[in-house]
């Protein structure tokens, strides 16, 4: 079969590799319908994630349609369409009983990262019935595969973890996939004011299309200064920090409200400085999260029922033998005005 290999920091080459096969009683064998390609995965050639070895197969978004199963799969047989998860859960390890799947002792966020994901034509999925999800009747794929990862990462881990409230401030620093994620679900809490910050005017354009009630662009470095302007000198209830980098998250500390909350949902690949001389005698709660999925079973159904349409994020649509195409795309976001890019295997 045809995948996209990691090679070590900057490289990439697709290659003919095996077709997966079942190594474990709960393993299913996925053909890919379609995929995409995510921040993280970028991070990985940047050689921020440790964790991902030269020739692993990289991804872990998608759907597909079930080749087979291991003797353990019960809620799964060959020919279901499943979404596939980025988090691989067990279900039974004390991480998935406490909802913390993404800690999960026998898999976690593994696809792609320490076994081989799905930029491929098939995938092996660990723990299959506690990691897939059959896709309803009728179901836009393409809306589906944003279920993988980015839709409840942005809800995960930035507007639960964020405290987002009726009334409240929120500020989402990086307009990109996962922050606009982020705005969608947002506004299920009814949040007073969205201030969306980025350096690209075309998406905070698309921010404020997607609901945000402000936007700031931060490229003059007077960012602070602008949402301090927007909130009557206080700050935001709720900062997001959506990019990975030290200074979006700098950024949310010069924003954040007393008594407020920073929400880490970037992957960062350098160490960033944490002004505690200036916030000990704030009241700010810090938090940091690794997607669990949790939510995944309540996002699949606000789907369905038209609440959100998660595939206004997508902006480009390749074949599998176009995925290095789709990858300069997708790394060039600023000059391609790439959002999430679909992968048609």
């Amino acid at each position: 079969m045809k995948a996209l290999v990691y090679r070590g920091p900057g490289r990439k080459a697709v290659e003919d590799r095996p077709k997966p096969t079942i190594q474990a009683p709960g393993d299913a064998i996925v053909k890919i319908v379609k995929t995409t390609i995510c921040g993280t995965d970028l991070h990985i050639l940047k050689g921020d994630v440790a964790t991902c070895q030269p020739g692993r197969i990289l991804g872990h978004e998608g759907v597909g349609i079930v080749d087979s199963v291991g003797a353990g799969v019960t809620a799964f047989k060959p020919g279901d369409r499943v979404l596939i998860s980025c988090i691989s859960s067990c279900g039974k390890c004390d991480y998935c009983r406490r909802g913390m799947y993404s800690h999960c002792t026998t898999g976690g966020w593994i696809l792609g990262n320490m076994i081989d994901g799905t930029q491929a034509e098939y995938v092996r999925t660990p723990h299959a019935d506690t990691s897939l999800y059959p896709i309803p009747e009728g179901s836009d794929e393409e809306a589906l595969v944003m279920l993988s990862d980015i839709l409840p990462t942005g809800f995960e881990c930035g507007v639960l973890n964020g405290k987002v409230a009726p009334g409240s401030t929120v500020a989402i620093v990086g307009a990109g996939p996962i922050g606009l994620a982020a705005l969608l679900t947002a506004q299920f809490y009814s949040p007073a004011e969205i201030i969306m910050i980025d350096l690209d005017d075309n998406r905070l354009g698309l921010a404020r299309q997607f609901g945000a009630t402000h936007t700031v662009n931060s490229k003059d470095g007077k960012a602070a200064d602008a949402v301090k302007a927007l909130t009557g000198g206080t700050g935001v209830d709720t900062a997001i920090e959506a990019v990975g980098v030290p200074a979006t998250f700098l950024l949310c500390e010069d924003i954040v409200a007393p008594g407020g909350t920073i929400a880490n949902v970037g992957v960062h690949g350098a160490k960033v400085d944490l002004h505690l001389e200036t916030l000990w005698s704030q009241n700010i709660t810090i938090t940091t999260r690794l997607v669990d999925t949790v939510t995944t079973p309540m996002l699949l159904k606000t789907v369905q029922s038209k609440k959100i349409d998660p595939t206004r994020l997508i902006t480009h649509r390749f074949k599998l033998d176009q995925i290095l195409e789709a990858y300069d795309t997708f790394g060039h976001a600023a000059d391609t005005q790439a959002l999430k890019v679909i992968i048609a295997a």
